[in-house]
């Protein structure tokens, strides 16, 4: 990784201008106070206006990016559900989808059970559109606490919650954080069986299709809009970016990012509440 670039100074920009921006969303492209700022907002909408794409890159399903968008100047292919789906928010549509079998859940939640003991399970299924009813779309076990404040989803057995495929498995453990169960848990799952990761510090592992990462989305945006790999820049701040930030030829860790993030990233910008995002666009845009 190259000396993190002190954006308080001045700085020169790389000499090929990006043509694909996947930006990650909590964390990232928000505020703390859950807004896109109006200084980011401009220098998309400069970005857009040379023909540069702009995406949603996000751990975020389907459903839940209508409010990040309607602050956006763009209703962008996006890649949702950490690269299970891909979806095209002007028209409501999943153009592609990755799931985990139920077989395969059920395997997964097993393998924690031995490694944590206690688990609590729900499941993020795609459905046809973001406006399904929310209670088909989110489905919880009756143990199964948020870790963010939720209105809309049903709760279920879990035989019943793991009985149909879904983009992304849920693993909740109370009394551990994300990085503990995703150390225990990482080495015992095969990567033929599912890909794991965690998007926040809370006790919440995600868990999704074998090689489904935000990477593997990121690409297919570049293929479907013919923008070359070296082309490509990515933002991120937690363990389901490290993929994505890899892949494209600009990784840009956020100043509040983890450590394995800005490790993986070819450069590390200030914070999400400073404008990180902003910052380091400014150098083409």
């Amino acid at each position: 990784m190259n000396d993190p670039i002190q954006l308080n100074r001045p700085a020169t920009a790389p000499e090929k201008r990006p043509r694909l921006i996947a930006c990650d969303v909590d964390g990232t492209l928000l505020t703390s106070a859950e807004r896109v700022s109006a200084r980011l907002r401009a220098v998309l909408t400069r970005a857009l206006e040379t023909g540069a794409e702009v995406a949603l890159a996000t751990g975020r399903p389907h459903r839940w990016i209508y409010p990040v968008l309607e602050q956006l100047p763009v209703m962008p292919v996006c890649v949702t559900a950490n690269g299970a789906v891909l979806y095209d928010s002007a028209s409501d549509t999943i153009l592609r989808r990755h799931e985990l079998a139920p077989e395969a859940m059920s395997e997964v939640v097993g393998i924690a059970r031995r490694e944590f003991g206690e688990v609590a399970v729900a499941c993020e299924r795609s459905g046809e559109s973001a406006f399904d009813p929310e209670e088909s779309l989110f489905v919880v076990a009756p143990n199964y606490m948020h870790t963010w404040e939720a209105q809309g989803y049903a709760v279920l057995s879990e035989g019943t919650v793991l009985a149909e495929p879904a983009v992304k498995l849920l693993l909740r453990n109370e009394s551990m954080s994300a990085p503990e169960m995703y150390a225990k848990l990482a080495d015992k799952i095969d990567p033929r069986l599912a890909q794991l990761t965690f998007s926040m510090e809370e006790g919440l592992l995600e868990v999704g299709a074998p090689g489904v990462t935000k990477a593997l989305g990121v690409a297919d945006l570049s293929e479907m809009h013919g923008v070359p790999q070296d082309r490509c820049i990515a933002f991120g701040d937690m363990a389901n970016d490290v993929e994505m930030l890899r892949w494209c030829g600009y990784g840009v860790a956020m100043g509040n990012a983890r450590p394995e993030v800005k490790d993986a990233g070819d450069f590390t910008t200030v914070t999400n509440d400073e404008d990180g995002v902003a910052r380091v666009l400014e150098w083409w845009y």
